[in-house]
Order: C-alpha cells, then structure tokens, then sequence
C-alpha cells in the first residue's frame, strides 16, 4: 500500500484546493463555498520522488447536524486511515474553536502531523501565524495553496514522516470494470455504492443533493477488481439554483464518459420521469453500456409495480438493449443480479469483432433488406470492418452512403446487435463512402474511339 495523506480543517481553508495542486488534477471541486466537499477523495500525487495518496475530506466545524454530522464522520475517519495528517488553518480567519476542536481530536488519535497555514497572501506572516503556535500540535508551516507559494518547502516536510510503501502498486489507480452509479437525486445512488460494497463507505442522508462531487472507490468481489463511480444527482436544469451544483453535473457527465458500464438508478415509486429519459439519452450519445436498476421496489403495491412495469415497457423501447433490474439498495434485494448484466455489458462493450465475420453480417443484412434508391441507383453496402470498443463501432464502407436514410442505419443496428448477441451496449454505424479514382481525371481516346465517336454524332444528326 502507499502511505495515505489526509487532507483535514475546517469548512473553506483550502483543502480541495491544496488537492488539486498536489495531484495535478481538478478532481476536486473548488468555490468560494464552505462545505462544498462531503465525502472522502482520493488521488495520487508524487512527492519529491514519493508516489502517494492523497484524501480530500468535507470540513469539521464542531456544531454538525443531519448531513453535516455524517460529513464529519467521513473526515474523522479518513484520519484514522491516514499515516500522515495534514491540518489546514486559515489566516485570514486566525485561531477559532472549531480549529482548537480538530486539533483535540488528532491528539488524541496520535498521527504524525503538520499544521498548515494557508492563505498567508495578503497578511503578515509574523502576526498571523502567532496565535496558531497555541494549538501545540505538529509543526507550522505557511502557504498559500492557490499560487503555490510554500507548498514545495510543505512536501519537503511531509517526506520525513512518510512511511515505506509496502509495495508498489498505484492504489488509487482505477482497475477492472469502471461502473458508474447515476439519476436524480435522492434515488439512491449513495445507498447502493454503500451496498454493492458492504460499508459505509459515502454518506447518505435524506436530502436531495447530498453527493455534490464523483467518487471513485475501488473493490474487489470474487477476486475481480471493480472500480465504483459515486456521482452527484441530476435534476431539470430550471430546478438548479446553485452554481456549485453545475459543477456537479458536469463531473458526474465526466464521469459517465470514464465509465465502462453505467447503472442508472430509478426511484420506482416516482416511476419514470422525463429526466431520466435524458439521462439515458446522455448515456447513449456517449456511448456507455447500460443498466437499469429500479430502487425502492420493496413494499409497492402490485397496481404500482405493473403500471411502472408498463411504462417502461412503452418508454424504453429506444434502450431495449438495456438489461432492467427491481432492487432494493436499503435491503439489498436483487442488487447481487446486477453484476449479472454488468458483466455482460463490459463483455458485449469491449468484444474484438472480426472483418469477415462483420462483412459476412452485413451482406445478409443487405440481402433481406436492400438500401433504398438514391436518383435510380441503389446504394451499395461492400463491407465492414471493427472501428472501436466501448461502444463497438462498426465501419461500413459503399457508394453513396451518405444518403443512407437513418431508419436504415437503426436496422443495420438491431441486426448487428442481434447477430453479435450484445447485451447492454448500444452499437454506433459509421459509413464512409469509396472515392472514385478517375474522379477529375479526363478520359482520352484513342484514334480508333474517336473515329466512332465521329460516326456515331454523323448518324445522330441524319436522324433530326
């Protein structure tokens, strides 16, 4: 394992930012905005030759209530995981009680520690480090995260105290089936990354929007490595009234593209809504395998359950190659069947498709269903050939294939989807048409053609 750096203070002294900067990323959001982080972060960073992992942890202000508390939580713990702590203060603000609280807990856990003050731009260093000096814990360190100023002289620090790596492994490193768990909020999402993995390992609380940020946790089940993207809930954009939760939604559309599988997670007492329809579409326009996964099944009444039953059913017809699950998250009904599809998806997603075996389809396909005429002429279809994975991407070359219409494209889908037997993946059509080789080239005739020519244009014109 490599030796685990937390990130750890009050609300809004730069943590995320500090993140950022070690890691080289924008992994972590970053506002003017205290409490914007809620659940632990992990990345890797390299420190003065030393590869490390760095946690990001939500801010401990000493009064947490509802989803503050169980924010706290997470930091506290992300202590005790850590082999060094790294306790971030604010200048600006100087000493207050909830610092004096944070440097009560990290005493009494006994972690090497160093007492970062950050955002000394601005400031005299002399005066406002002063009162810092009280807490007694670690030793005190200017910087000022946003411009780099004292973060090299910090990692200087930080490598006396770090361990030896027990072995040389990327931990943070995502690895085997990327899967992301996306919906709208409060569906569950954070409850079934908690049960897929069997611990506490994001927060869940009772409150849309509680995730604001996409975690990555990686596991193993079975001796199979799996990494879980947690993501932050999706609503109507005339609902989004916060600017960090646009933040949101674009790390959680980052972190679709970076899937291999996604579950997307209905709550079926609400049934489907109009947003879930366009997170699925968002999905398929990149591309992604999918799983469908209806929450809350548990305790619905047979009526409620056969009128979602037919609504998918009239709804999800432009998916139908996605597999759809009823589960419980909070009880774990039918969660296990998921990896059932997910498996099968990554499997479908990720096939090495032959040519002669591609060709071989597309001439039956052509032969019970020819492509419409174009000016007279039928368009022409010779062969394809594999043009990517996740999705599969399937190049088909011909005449004039720019004007195949898009019904004809959907069939060449279906029939290629059935043919492969792919499940859970949608299949992308690319068609190039063949350039013409005499195209701007005139044709010159020899003497005897054009003797003909001449003859031919004499008969003609008797003819008038």
């Amino acid at each position: 394992m490599l030796p685990v750096i937390a990130l750890v203070g009050r609300p809004n002294v730069g943590k995320s930012t500090l993140f950022n900067r070690l890691t080289k990323s924008r992994d972590a959001l970053v506002a003017n905005y205290a409490g914007l982080t809620r659940d632990r972060k992990y990345g890797e960073a390299e420190i003065e030759g030393h590869k490390v992992i760095l946690v990001d942890t939500g801010g401990i202000s000493g009064d947490e209530e509802g989803i503050d508390e169980a924010m706290a939580q997470q930091s506290l713990q992300a202590i005790d995981e850590a082999d060094v702590v790294l306790f971030l203060v604010d200048c600006r603000d100087g000493l207050t009680p909830a610092d004096e609280m944070i440097a009560d807990q990290l005493r009494t856990r006994s972690k090497p520690t160093l007492l970062v003050a950050n955002k000394v731009d601005g400031v005299n260093p002399d005066i406002a480090l002063a009162p810092f000096y009280e807490l007694g814990i670690g030793e005190l360190l200017p910087t000022t995260a946003t411009h780099g100023r004292g973060v090299r002289a910090l990692m200087e620090r930080v490598v006396k105290d770090l361990p030896e790596p027990v072995e040389p492994e990327i931990a943070d490193e995502a690895k085997g089936i990327k899967i992301a768990i996306v919906g709208r909020p409060n569906v569950g999402k954070s409850t079934l990354v908690n049960r897929l993995l069997g611990e506490d390992r994001v927060v869940v609380y009772d409150e849309p929007g509680t995730t604001r940020d996409s975690v990555y946790i990686n596991y193993e089940r079975d001796d199979k490595p799996y990494t879980l993207i947690d993501t932050a809930g999706i609503r109507r954009r005339k609902n989004i009234r916060e600017s960090v939760e646009k933040f949101s939604i674009v790390k959680t559309l980052q972190a679709v593209e970076d899937a291999n599988v996604v579950v997307l997670v209905i709550d079926a007492r609400e049934g489907l809504v109009d947003q879930d329809l366009h997170l699925m579409g968002s999905v398929i326009q990149a591309g992604r395998a999918l799983v469908v996964a209806l929450n809350k099944w548990d305790g619905l009444e047979d009526d409620h359950r056969q009128y979602v039953k037919t609504e998918l059913e009239r709804r999800l017809r432009f998916v139908d190659f996605a597999d759809i699950h009823f589960i419980s998250a909070l009880h774990g009904t039918g969660v296990g069947h998921l990896y059932e599809s997910i498996e099968s998806a990554y499997q479908s997603a990720t096939d090495k498709l032959s040519t002669n075996h591609l060709t071989r389809i597309l001439q039956w396909a052509v032969s019970e269903h020819q492509p419409p005429l174009v000016h007279g002429h039928r368009i022409k279809l010779r062969y394809a050939h594999a043009g990517g994975q996740n999705p599969p991407v399937i190049v088909i070359h011909g005449n004039q294939t720019e004007q195949v219409p898009a019904h004809y494209v959907r069939y060449l889908e279906k029939t290629f989807r059935k043919a492969l037997d792919l499940h859970g993946t949608p299949v992308k059509i690319e068609l190039r048409s063949g350039s013409n080789p005499y195209a701007g080239r005139k044709n010159k005739l020899t003497d005897r053609q054009k003797a003909k020519k001449r003859r031919l244009m004499k008969f003609v014109k008797k003819k008038k």
